[in-house]
């Protein structure tokens, strides 16, 4: 690609950081639609993050970055989200530079997430709805969940106080629809959702009881893996709507790009985003 002093400049920020698919896809991007721009992987050590916000963002030439592991978390506390599922969750995943110099974050695991669900044809609004887990993913699509208006919203956890802590963050915007689940038993839900690491090793338990799902229930497992995690096989050979989770890592994509202002190429993905799912999942 063609990189030229006019080149906006854009960062992934994760340690590790040569997982990232950020790269390949946004850069193709840039340039099938003729944008001069350009993604690069930073691989930054936790401890350099304020460091690098402070001094790293002043050159007026960055647009801003994309953040990973470990560095989600940290950028929340560090600046203070305005976004309410950034809020709730405790983490960021976007960060803007605007031309005065100051620094917007945002949030788009969970708005992925239900995106993801309108793809799938799993509906939210009026549905009772439990989330397995309530470590950082599970805060955003619980976050996430909560705005779209579900008549019951419980989060369990193998640790009950981080369960009510969640709820508690929820408040706000579920009110009383949301709660602590006493157990993982998905009987009695419409929608589950496996946000625990239960099912990235072959030896792994099952995070929830695939048989104690009711007949018409969705089961969507966050886990990114491009084969089906074993929940999500138990779940079809029951003849459940099981999905996996990677379909929120495509939907976030025109997210980014309207966030850091390249709304024209955002809004003509969002009508197909078959060449995204091509570029981060080749068959």
């Amino acid at each position: 690609m063609r990189i030229t002093g006019t080149t906006r400049v854009f960062y992934i920020l994760g340690d590790p950081v040569a997982q990232v698919r950020a790269p390949e896809v946004y850069n193709q991007l840039f340039q099938l639609h003729g944008v001069d721009a350009v993604l690069v992987p930073l691989k930054l050590p936790a401890a350099a993050l304020p460091g690098f916000l402070e001094h790293g963002m002043k050159a007026e030439n960055v647009g801003g970055f994309w953040a990973t592991i470990p560095h989600k978390s940290a950028l929340a506390a560090l600046l203070n989200p305005t976004d309410p599922v950034a809020a709730i969750a405790g983490a960021v995943n976007a960060v803007k530079r605007h031309p005065d110099g100051r620094l917007e974050a945002a949030l788009f695991d969970g708005i992925g997430f239900v995106k993801g669900l309108g793809h799938f044809g799993i509906a939210v609004a009026g549905r009772r709805v439990l989330v397995v887990g309530a470590g950082g993913g599970g805060h955003a699509v619980a976050a996430a969940l909560a705005q779209r208006g579900p008549a019951a919203l419980a989060v369990y956890n193998r640790s009950t106080d981080r369960a009510r802590s969640l709820v508690e963050r929820l408040q706000p915007i579920a009110g009383a629809s949301a709660v602590v689940a006493g157990s993982a038993d998905p009987a009695g839900f419409d929608l589950v959702v496996n946000c625990t690491s239960m099912g990235l090793k072959p030896e792994d338990p099952m995070p929830f009881d695939p048989a104690r799902v009711d007949a018409g229930a969705a089961v969507v497992d966050i886990i990114m893996s491009r084969e089906p995690t074993p929940l999500l096989r138990a779940c079809r050979e029951r003849g459940l709507k099981a999905e996996a989770g990677f379909e929120m890592l495509v939907q976030q994509v025109p997210e980014y790009l309207r966030f850091f202002g390249f709304d024209a190429i955002g809004q003509r993905l969002q009508s197909n985003l078959d060449l995204v799912r091509s570029m981060l999942y080749p068959k």
